[in-house]
């Protein structure tokens, strides 16, 4: 009878630590996601922000160069 309680404790004690590596798992690729997502998403707000200068100084020269074409 000893036995198979050790066979039945051995089998819970494997099972539990693969749900528990399993859900580190998942907050670990969560977390890699997570920042790739904020990386990507600073970066796109960076290129924003100097295709907006660009665009402001397009509209600053077509002005400029309006005003002296008149």
């Amino acid at each position: 009878m000893g036995f198979e309680y050790r066979i039945v404790i051995a089998i819970l004690v494997v099972e539990v630590v693969v749900v528990v590596v399993e859900a580190v798992v998942v907050v670990v690729v969560e977390v890699v996601v997570l920042v790739v997502v904020v990386v990507v998403a600073a970066k796109i707000v960076v290129v924003g922000v100097i295709v907006g200068k660009i665009a402001a100084a397009a509209v600053v020269v077509v002005v400029v160069v309006a005003l002296v074409v008149e």
